[in-house]
């Protein structure tokens, strides 16, 4: 089966003043409550978009942490990403009956085709690709997600025309 590792962004980080002043408040309104660190690294993202080393950084050095412990937990849980997601997030199904079916050559089609690995967003932030156990369509298998629309029964045939329909 294909890597579901996380990976870290390779794209370089362009946060804004105001990204880092929303996330000083944020931070300043939970830093009495060691219980809300995961809630902070949330809105974190919530205000990135994804959880940039840079936002992890600034975690760690205003509520007391150690990097490690703030990536620690970002990697752990499946809620944070390390990378940027796209306009359009593409999930490939890689569950029991779509990995039967091809949903692996569907997976590895869209790389190739978007030019990126999974995990990754496309440079010019279109598309974001990941690989996920299971959509719950089973019987249309292989299938994949774009945002949330279902694409089922696929052959690969299909996934420039697919894809056609994402500005």
């Amino acid at each position: 089966m294909a890597n579901m590792q996380k990976k870290i962004s390779s794209l370089p980080f362009k946060g804004t003043p105001e990204q880092e002043k929303k996330l000083q408040a944020v931070i300043a309104a939970n830093r009495q409550d060691p219980s809300k660190l995961m809630a902070v690294m949330q809105e974190a993202q919530e205000i990135y978009g994804f959880l940039p080393e840079a936002a992890q950084r600034v975690v760690a050095r205003e509520l007391g942490k150690s990097l490690s412990e703030i990536y620690g937990i970002a990697t752990f849980y499946s809620m944070f990403s390390l990378t940027p997601k796209g306009r359009n997030h593409i999930n490939v199904c890689l569950g029991t009956a779509c990995y039967v079916k091809g949903g692996n050559r569907i997976y590895e089609l869209l790389q190739s085709k978007l030019g990126i690995q999974g995990g990754e967003c496309t440079p010019d932030g279109r598309f974001s690709l990941d690989a996920c156990r299971c959509l719950g369509c089973c019987g249309m298998a292989p299938v994949i997600m774009i945002n949330e629309d279902v694409y089922g029964s696929l052959t690969g045939e299909e996934l420039d025309a697919i894809l056609a329909k994402y500005p």
